[in-house]
């Protein structure tokens, strides 16, 4: 079948010929690709999207022959966790536990140990009530329980949660394995000695602790002698090059303490009795001092696998010295702070070595340990070293971690010494699990078993409907989804009803973009789909819609038509009119082919439930090559930039053309719904009407401009004004009105027609809520007079009958003869509200004071000669005598002061040197605020210096200890 794309084209290529409205029903099935014919199986690798009559490539396949049932279900073989007869039991690894797992497993291997631990009184488990699950409390209980699970379990691996758990062990973070093996081996010692049992209290002693001492020989035969209880963690064993005899002499001579003197004298060690098993740690771990930070050691070591004990054992008559090697515990990795670990152990009964490497337990070959590929998984590229020849008997290893040897025991006919029967009271909880390991199976094997006969069952009904699935000439047919028909055979157990919503056009049939997503059934087949599945809307061969073919047809013609079109309209336009024409927009006859063309694609590409926009309503054009600047950018449809906002002909006949009927007519072609405005349409009347009012508003506001400003002419210019620092001679009053209002009066002289008129005069701005003055005379000399402007009063006559004043303000000077002289008064109208004044000059004040961000200065003050330097740590002082600089310093509150370092570092000089003072009042409070002190922003500091201390190490240090703990509230104060 020819790909989608050509179907795509070859199922339109008749709208070159037919016009829209002479669509008939042969190309409405065209259209919908109806009479392409289906492919075969084999002749299609893949389902053809674009045909809707292709039914193969969409997962049939897996149906159509016969069926391993294990492809209709997703559960494993629940025996695939039942123990394999003739094995051990796993343990699960909870995250970063495998090194918990490994000595688990060696500790179950020591059968003396198991025994013990089976012995230990449990009351909580032999009464136990078997209908609720069993919760060991205690690590002895945790450990009795595992350990019974271990030997008589159905499952392949148990989990070890509960015991880790009670141990307090992350279960994301891999501990130290030497020293989980030695707390734990001790926190079980100080379990069983509390065994009312005498034979269970000294297990650990007996299994794991023997004994040796250090032995000093000074010149005189003076022995003395260090008795040390042989645990098993001490690596000294191994290396017995450390039982020679060492010399102690030089600086390393031996302190006597019965001479209270050095001597030469000798050491060794000497081991007085051995435990029945030993574990010899081979310290892979080691502290790296270069880097701070435990490495790992991965140097080949060599062990026998008999180790002879006798040589270097004091008194070894009664004693077997002879071992066997039992267990061996590896760390993989080249890391000391990761990797895995695993051990290999020997099993008591039959001599055969296991690997343990947490769930999974791999039986040797032979009788022999193999390491074998443990050895590599370590190894880097600058680790690469040949492994050495082992002689016979012994074993290398790079990665080995521990070793467990146990005595080498007489050979014997007694099973008992081997085997460990697990106690009644465990055995019950044991079984008690398998129980319910076996219930699972079951549950397990039933859910396989329902899900294989439902997919045989789907397997048989998809066949059957399959085959039904093509539609024959003539016969009735609907349309189904693609993806669901091909989830339908993928999903053996459950599909979702059929959704054909997503299909429909704007007029609720199939839209024609949507044929290559969907395949045409029989009838038949559809309706056993439905009856089974549910779902809708259906569609059948009347849901071809002929509405969105004939528009389809109509967009395709147009876009085909369009360049020739517009060439055509082009030339047109450049004739002289001549007869009746139509107003056309400039910007929309320089951009029509644009908007046509993505107008034609829009219709195109039209989606299901489109109430989109269609002809004559285009999408928005933004940066358009063809589009000109201005208002042309937000033109979103055809002819729209001769509309006005009333919805008729824009007044601005500059912006529009008269263009000729057959032009319109092309044009109206592209955009049917455009606005068409034809030589004889008036402009809006109610655009003409504002048209004419702004300009007679204009005309108004300019006359009135004219006059104010001619009446106050002065104050336009700002010229002959009166101040309050000289009172002008001739008058005894002057008004008062808020600079505000100035400024805004100027603006609309300047700008009258661009600027909204003034009208009121808001003097309400300028008084307290109870109608009094806010300002004195001495204020507004020193710096409030910034809020005001002053009038004259012939200025304010003009005022008053030219805007509306709420509250008249003025200011009254009183001069009279006094026996003392010529006195002045000044009242203001209000008078003033002195409680409203007051309250002004506290927040002021407090505002003034209480700040988190302000620049303050320092003026350090050298022999009448003065440098002003801002106290910034960062900057050094200037070699110069004076000098100025100015740095805002935010301080965060609660944060401590930094301000005695800045002072110091930026003048050299200690804080207990400091003597600052500000207008003469020397600033010595340290739990002061600046506030408080009167320092507000903008103020100067005078610092006055002892003599300077020029070490700075020495400045810091004194800085440390006189630095107050709690800092300084507020900003702080700067130094003392």
């Amino acid at each position: 079948m020819a790909p989608r794309i050509q179907l795509e084209k070859a199922a339109w290529r008749w709208v070159e010929t037919v016009k829209p409205e002479d669509i008939r029903q042969e190309h409405i099935e065209l259209a919908y690709r109806v009479n392409l014919p289906a492919c075969k199986r084999g002749a299609c690798r893949r389902n053809c999207k674009g045909n809707p009559n292709c039914l193969v490539g969409i997962g049939e396949q897996a149906w159509l022959g016969e069926i391993d049932e294990n492809a209709f279900h997703n559960i494993d073989d629940p025996n695939s966790e039942r123990r394999d007869k003739n094995t051990f039991v796993g343990l699960t690894n909870l995250g970063a536990t495998c090194y918990v797992n490994t000595f688990l497993q060696v500790w179950f291997h020591n059968l003396e140990l198991r025994r013990s631990l089976y012995q230990c009184h449990n009351s909580r488990a032999q009464e136990h009530n078997v209908e609720s699950d069993y919760e060991p409390q205690s690590i002895c209980e945790h450990l009795q329980y595992l350990f019974a699970l271990l030997q008589n379990s159905n499952r392949k691996y148990i989990d070890p949660s509960g015991l880790v758990k009670a141990l307090g062990l992350d279960t994301g973070q891999q501990q130290d394995a030497q020293e989980f093996s030695k707390l734990f081996l001790s926190l079980l010692e100080d379990t069983l000695s509390k065994q009312k049992n005498p034979n269970l209290q000294n297990v650990i002693q007996r299994q794991f602790c023997g004994q040796f001492s250090y032995v000093t020989v000074l010149p005189q035969n003076f022995m003395i002698s260090h008795w040390v209880c042989l645990k098993e963690n001490n690596i000294k064993l191994l290396y017995l090059s450390t039982l020679q005899e060492e010399k102690l002499d030089g600086e390393n001579r031996y302190f006597c303490e019965n001479c209270q003197n050095k001597q030469s004298a000798t050491r060794r060690i000497k081991l007085h009795s051995l435990p029945p098993t030993l574990n010899l740690q081979l310290m892979r771990f080691v502290f790296d001092r270069q880097t701070g930070h435990k490495k790992k050691l991965n140097t080949f070591i060599s062990f026998p696998e008999q180790l002879d004990m006798g040589p270097f054992l004091e008194g070894k008559q009664d004693q077997k010295c002879v071992y066997e090697l039992s267990a061996v515990l590896i760390h993989r990795g080249i890391s000391a702070y990761s990797g895995h670990y695993i051990a290999h152990v020997k099993d008591a009964r039959t001599g055969d070595w296991y690997k343990f490497n947490d769930e999974e337990i791999e039986k040797m070959e032979g009788k022999k340990l193999q390491l074998g590929i443990e050895e590599d998984i370590a190894e880097t590229v600058k680790s690469q070293t040949r492994k050495p020849k082992c002689s016979k008997g012994y074993h290398c290893s790079r990665n080995a971690y521990m070793l467990v040897y146990k005595v080498q025991e007489e050979e014997s006919a007694d099973p008992s010494r081997t085997n460990v029967e697990v106690p009644a009271f465990l055995q019950r909880l044991v079984d008690q699990d398998n129980h319910k390991f076996e219930e699972w199976c079951s549950e397990m094997a039933d859910m396989r078993k329902q899900s294989v006969d439902k997919g045989k069952a789907k397997h048989e009904e998809v066949k059957e409907l399959y085959e039904l699935l093509p539609t024959k000439d003539g016969e009735p047919y609907e349309f189904i989804p693609l993806d669901w028909l091909k989830k339908w055979l993928d999903d053996s157990t459950a599909t979702k009803e059929i959704d054909n919503s997503l299909f429909l056009c704007s007029h609720g049939k199939l839209h024609p973009d949507k044929v290559g997503e969907s395949k045409r059934v029989s009838r038949q087949a559809a309706q056993l789909l439905y009856e089974r599945y549910g779902g809708g809307p259906r569609l059948d061969d009347s849901s071809l819609c002929r509405e969105c073919v004939g528009q389809r047809c109509r967009v395709l013609r147009l876009k085909n038509q369009l360049n020739e079109d517009y060439k055509e309209v082009s030339n047109l336009v450049k004739r002289t009119l001549s007869g009746e024409g139509y107003w056309v927009g400039k910007a929309s006859l320089r951009s029509w082919r644009q908007l046509a063309l993505e107008q034609l694609e829009e219709d195109e590409h039209e989606t299901k439930h489109s109430n989109g926009q269609t002809n004559g309503q285009g999408p928005h054009i933004n940066n358009s090559k063809d589009l000109s600047e201005g208002n042309e950018d937000e033109m979103k449809t055809f002819n729209e930039d001769i509309v006005c906002s009333h919805g008729g002909l824009s007044i601005l006949e500059t912006e529009r053309k008269l263009v000729s009927s057959e032009v319109w007519t092309k044009l109206r072609a592209y955009f049917p719904k455009a606005p068409e405005f034809n030589q004889n349409q008036e402009s809006c009347q109610q655009c003409l009407t504002l048209e004419q009012e702004e300009k007679d508003n204009e005309a108004v506001s300019k006359m009135m401009a004219l006059d104010q400003k001619n009446q106050l002419l002065n104050l336009f210019h700002e010229k002959n004004r009166p101040t309050l620092t000289k009172w002008p001679q001739g008058t005894d009053i002057l008004y008062i009105v808020p600079l505000f209002f100035v400024d805004e009066w100027r603006k609309f002289i300047r700008r009258p027609t661009k600027s909204s008129p003034v009208s009121n005069v808001g003097n309400t701005l300028l008084l307290c809520p109870h109608g009094g003055f806010m300002f004195t005379y001495d204020s507004l000399i020193n710096g409030d007079a910034q809020h005001i402007a002053l009038l004259w009063p012939n200025e304010w006559e003009v005022i008053s009958r030219l805007f509306i004043v709420d509250q008249p303000i003025s200011i009254h000077c009183f001069k009279q003869t006094t026996p003392s002289g010529l006195t002045t008064e000044y009242t203001t109208q209000p008078d003033l509200c002195w409680e409203c004044r007051e309250s002004f000059l506290f927040q002021q004040q407090r505002d003034l004071r209480e700040y988190t961000q302000a620049t303050i200065y320092i003026r350090k003050v050298i022999e009448d000669k003065r440098m002003i330097k801002e106290a910034a740590p960062e900057m050094n002082a200037s070699s110069s005598e004076a000098e100025e600089e100015k740095e805002e310093h935010p301080k965060v509150d609660g944060e401590k002061d930094p301000d005695f370092s800045q002072i110091m570092h930026a003048f050299s000089v200690a804080p207990f040197d400091q003597n600052l003072s500000i207008d003469g009042k020397s600033l010595t409070d340290d739990s002061a605020t600046l506030g408080s002190l009167g320092v507000i922003p903008e103020s100067i500091i005078c610092l006055k210096a002892d003599e300077p201390i020029a070490d700075y190490a020495a400045m810091d240090d004194v800085y440390q200890v006189r630095m107050p703990e709690e800092g300084f509230k507020g900003t702080g104060l700067l130094g003392h």
